[in-house]
């Protein structure tokens, strides 16, 4: 017995030896060189808006949290008068990193959206403190894209854009950003997923990362390790560690250079609602196709009904791309530009057609090659303006329809917990038209405070909903 016990206890050495130097062999990656290389590139953005405080003058002993900021924006309202109030200094912080040697920084939209000044910390730029005012050169609100430039009087280091595309999930990547305020952090993780949709836009197909991200990140590089930036850390999952969201280069290289040329962000358009096509619409229908957009509708005089595409017609392909959902749809049209003629494959009538279309233009209004004015919605969590002619003709909707057009929706507001998203339209709250910021704000003010709750009357991609809204603390 006491053979064999020695003869196990040797064999388990052996393995653990061996298993020990296999081990052993698997070097780590030192993020060391990336950090030197990059780093110098990576600036810190801080901004500035003047804000007036409310009537009460101030704070309200009490206040919960996150209504000061109502207060500030709608307290005029109150005594139905507009104005009053003392003015403060409002301020935030961001990230960006520069493309270019002469002072283009690219960063996100909601990073200066709204902003009177906008700075940047050139201090690793330069080896020394340099806070200089930027201009903004343009903004794409759709894709959480901004263009700034700085003027100064040296060569500045740059990143470059690399393939998001040739990445792969399980790749290692880094993070440089300015989260709560500390300067030049460096996180590191792997690529945990592409093509992500969080509900946050038209073109979500976000990279998802582990590589820790937080406020104050925003804008900054996601780098892969030939130090090419493959993504613009953008979002987070509020309920969640580990999850972070960036905008993938290959969406983003294109929009830069459109902003950077001076060119409006334009985007292709056929004209048609669409949704996604599931088991039991395709089972409905009598089709053996589970994936696709279904195009709901065809809009009279767009693209689409030009070029013979109809009600019921499934999209499967457009060029040489597959198209599996309606977003897949929204994305690859998007990529094209207006008067591009395009290939589009559908299914109809369990058949297989090809149609050419001459694409038209895709302007909801919503994005724009100069900055524009939004106005908060109250303390919903979302900034929006009134509906245009131009909304309206895109949208369908009859030309005296009054709303509210959604801009942004804040992953944390009252609106986000509702299911409200970017470009739904308000048409009514408790049932009330409402065609303006204050229209919806005197109608919070009087009904919804009171009853702890709002609703809704919101238009949604040819549907109209009714939508409650907590009011109370907790929204």
């Amino acid at each position: 017995m006491n053979k064999i016990f020695r003869h196990s206890v040797l064999s388990l050495l052996c393995v653990f030896a061996v298993t020990s130097t296999a081990f052993a062999r698997v070097d780590l990656p030192s993020f060391a060189p990336l950090v030197k290389e990059a780093g110098p590139a990576v600036v810190n953005i801080s901004t500035e808006r003047v804000v007036k405080s409310n009537n009460f003058g101030g704070a309200i002993p009490g206040m919960p949290p996150g209504m000061e900021r109502f207060f500030e924006q709608f307290g005029p309202f109150f005594n139905g008068q507009q104005g009053g109030g003392k003015e403060r200094l409002q301020s935030a912080l961001g990230t960006g990193f520069i493309i270019s040697s002469d002072g283009y920084i690219v960063t996100n939209n909601h990073v200066v959206e709204g902003a009177d000044k906008i700075f940047v910390n050139l201090e690793g730029a330069t080896s020394k403190a340099a806070s200089v005012e930027a201009e903004l050169i343009g903004m794409d609100p759709e894709t959480d894209i901004a263009l700034l430039k700085v003027k100064v009087d040296k060569t500045l280091p740059t990143l470059t854009f690399g393939d998001s595309d040739a990445l792969e999930v399980g790749e290692w990547v880094l993070a440089i950003g300015n989260p709560f305020g500390l300067s030049s952090t460096v996180t590191a993780g792997i690529l945990s997923a592409k093509g992500r949709n969080i509900h946050s836009g038209p073109y979500d197909n976000f990279l998802q990362t582990d590589a820790s991200i937080n406020p104050g990140n925003s804008g900054g590089p996601l780098i892969n390790m030939q130090g090419e930036v493959i993504g613009i850390n953008t979002a987070i999952a509020a309920s969640g560690q580990g999850i972070g969201f960036a905008i993938p280069s290959k969406l983003a290289a294109s929009i830069v250079e459109q902003l950077k040329t001076g060119q409006k962000v334009s985007r292709g358009w056929i004209g048609v609602s669409i949704q996604d096509l599931d088991e039991m619409t395709a089972k409905a229908l009598g089709i053996d196709q589970d994936s696709g957009a279904l195009i709901a509708s065809v809009m009279p005089g767009e693209p689409a009904e030009k070029a013979g595409l109809r009600s019921g017609d499934i999209v499967i392909r457009i060029g040489d791309a597959k198209i599996e959902s309606s977003s897949d749809l929204t994305r690859e049209i998007a990529s094209y530009k207006p008067k591009s003629e395009v290939k589009i494959l559908v299914m109809r009538d369990g058949k297989q057609k090809v149609f050419t279309v001459k694409l038209g233009e895709r302007n909801t209004g919503l994005q724009a090659s100069a900055p524009q004015k939004a106005q908060e919605g109250a303390s919903l969590g979302v900034t929006l303006r009134p509906l245009t002619d131009e909304d309206r003709r895109v949208f369908q909707l009859e030309k005296n329809t009054q709303g509210l057009i959604i801009l942004e929706v804040s992953a944390n507001g009252r609106a986000a917990h509702a299911g409200i998203r970017s470009e739904d339209i308000i048409l009514a709250a408790n049932l009330k038209p409402v065609g303006t910021a204050k229209d919806l704000a005197e109608i919070i003010n009087s009904e919804g405070k009171k009853r702890g709750a709002v609703v809704l009357q919101v238009f949604r991609q040819g549907n109209t909903f009714i939508i409650p809204i907590s009011m109370s603390d907790e929204k």
